[in-house]
């Protein structure tokens, strides 16, 4: 009995969620989204997640399709050119909304060509290392860089990712020469860099938390000014180099001009997913937390973040083409 009576309770989330969709908009076929990134980086795994959880909520089928290059560009123009009709949508992220466009010319704009729905994850990244170099400290690393000007390579998803940028921006604080070498993706440079091929990355936490925790690579920093419940042991970059703060986040965009009724099916349901112990609890286990916003609030949070980034590219002059 007291099983069946929760019953109602557990069920009324979906309810009310349900009744709100059906005043709004309710898909008739399969949503894709789009992953800009390859498969196992931070911007899969975060658009994996969602689709799970999306699925079950809107009764169809959410599939992610991973389509790279040029910083994560590629997809989010394939989404931009696509029918605004809520079954196409981007895994958007500070590459391809804060950073490429600053970086880069592209053939679209990002702040007009997509349309904000949901923001629903803050990542930071970690500053990890191969094994086999001398180093076990952001100090030791700062000092190892310096002793060997342009010698030290480093991977990242792309020109104008979030990990180029947290490179680009470490090495702008400290007067490190480094040299860039750009993949598709993280999951693409890991395997160099426990080859030696590579010295470190600057990577999201989802893309690198399995590689710390089995001893394949070493952890040095992670990127926020707070050390991170899955990574006790890795202090701050901040600690030694202050100032240092870099937050990646993952959303929902879709192309330009969807429907408001689209735009708010979709967010009332990453709402409803946020709000959900269990995906916060997913998303902690990650490393990353949820950033539940209204659709403005979104569009504001990114249009500051692009903001932070061209002001970075005014004081370096760093252009990807």
């Amino acid at each position: 009995m007291f099983r069946r009576s929760l019953l109602p309770l557990l069920a009324a989330p979906a309810l009310v969620f349900r009744a709100q969709a059906q005043a709004a908009w309710v898909p008739e076929r399969p949503i894709r989204i789009v992953a800009p990134f390859a498969a196992g980086g931070a911007a899969d795994v975060m658009a994996r997640f969602m689709a799970d959880e999306l699925g079950p909520l809107l009764n169809q089928q959410v599939v992610v399709e991973n389509r790279t290059g040029a910083g994560g560009a590629v997809g989010t123009e394939f989404v931009a050119r696509a029918r605004p009709d809520g079954y196409t949508l981007v895994c958007s992220g500070q590459a391809t909304h804060g950073i490429v466009p600053v970086l880069t010319r592209l053939s679209f704009d990002p702040a007009t060509d997509t349309t904000p729905i949901a923001n629903f994850a803050g990542v930071p990244a970690v500053l990890i290392v191969n094994n086999e170099l001398p180093i076990r400290s952001v100090a030791e690393f700062i000092a190892y860089v310096r002793a060997r000007p342009g010698l030290l390579a480093y991977g990242s998803a792309g020109i104008g990712a979030s990990t180029h940028m947290a490179m680009a921006l470490l090495a702008q604080k400290t007067g490190l020469d480094m040299t860039h070498v750009p993949y598709r993706g993280t999951a693409l440079a890991m395997p160099d860099l426990m080859a030696g091929r590579l010295g470190a990355i600057a990577d999201n936490i989802p893309g690198a938390l399995a590689f710390i925790r089995d001893g394949r690579v070493r952890a040095l920093g992670v990127s926020t000014p707070v050390p991170l419940g899955v990574l006790p042991d890795v202090p701050s970059i901040s600690a030694t180099v202050p100032g240092y703060d870099v937050l990646n986040w993952y959303g929902l965009h879709g192309p330009a001009g969807l429907p408001a009724p689209i735009v708010t099916t979709l967010h009332t349901a990453i709402q409803t997913i946020l709000a959900r112990p269990a995906f916060r609890a997913r998303l902690a286990a990650q490393g990353t937390e949820a950033l539940p916003m209204s659709t403005a609030e979104f569009a504001a949070y990114v249009a500051r973040d692009r903001a932070q980034w061209a002001e970075l590219q005014r004081a370096t002059g760093l252009r990807a083409d």
